[in-house]
């Protein structure tokens, strides 16, 4: 009885207090009214793609609107040709057909949050996985009208996930507000990414484990992730990444803009 005792408590304290506390901070702050009082504009972190000659591949996320944005995020996936005029955006998104292509700027705000950079790749390395990183949301088995789902997935953040599973040398993994990255494409119970350097185990998105040299060691239930990253940084629910040794914008968030 105590053992079980110990074990709701904790699961209180690691999983459902920390998004209360996030809900009662967000309602608290500004945030827009609706979807058409939002800033959707560029952030202006990236170089204008012009003057830039060498390819690209970057990975963004950001907090979402509504209620929801107090625990989850929304990721997308950019890409630059070398000597590209332009970038190129992919988004899954709710409505029509799912996998979209320059819905938005590739910095763009979401929601007026202002994206986090997750991953980024320049020069030749880049250059020889854009292919692949092409390839692998071609390939994406949740691609038709229909084939979204915001809980538990197949949502945004399950997409963007995928292609970083099937593109391991990205060397990078979502944040844990990435709500519905752990769903599996095609249903899958267990995946292993091609380098072995990280096993997923996942229940339809609703629990799960990821362990390896890229996830560190992370639980999910329902959706939300508790874990150490490699760095031994703490994966917290709602808050994502949290450094406490970090400067104070990383602090939380452990992502740097370029």
């Amino acid at each position: 009885m105590k053992f079980l005792k110990r074990l709701l408590l904790t699961l209180v304290v690691v999983f459902i207090l920390p998004p209360l506390v996030s809900a009662g901070l967000w309602i608290s702050a500004d945030r827009p009214q609706s979807y058409r009082d939002a800033n959707w504009s560029s952030a202006g972190i990236l170089p204008r793609a012009g003057e830039s000659r060498p390819a690209a591949i970057y990975v963004f996320s950001a907090m979402t609107g509504g209620l929801k944005g107090a625990v989850a995020s929304h990721a997308w996936i950019v890409t630059k040709a070398r000597d590209a005029a332009a970038y190129t955006r992919y988004d899954k998104l709710g409505w029509g057909t799912p996998i979209r292509r320059n819905s938005r700027a590739a910095d763009a705000y979401w929601y007026s949050n202002r994206p986090r950079l997750v991953a980024a790749l320049h020069g030749e390395s880049a250059e020889r996985l854009i292919p692949k990183v092409e390839a692998a949301i071609a390939g994406y088995p949740h691609a038709r009208p229909g084939d979204y789902r915001i809980y538990p997935g197949p949502n945004s953040n399950s997409f963007a996930a995928h292609v970083l599973r099937q593109v391991p040398e990205l060397g990078a993994v979502l944040p844990p507000d990435a709500v519905g990255r752990d769903y599996l494409a095609g249903g899958q119970v267990f995946f292993a990414d091609s380098d072995g350097r990280d096993y997923h185990l996942s229940l339809g998105g609703l629990a799960g484990i990821n362990a390896g040299a890229r996830s560190g060691l992370e639980i999910n239930l329902f959706g939300l992730v508790f874990g150490v990253a490699p760095d031994l940084a703490l994966k917290v629910p709602a808050f994502g990444m949290v450094r406490p040794w970090a400067g104070r914008r990383d602090a939380v968030t452990g992502m740097e803009q370029i």
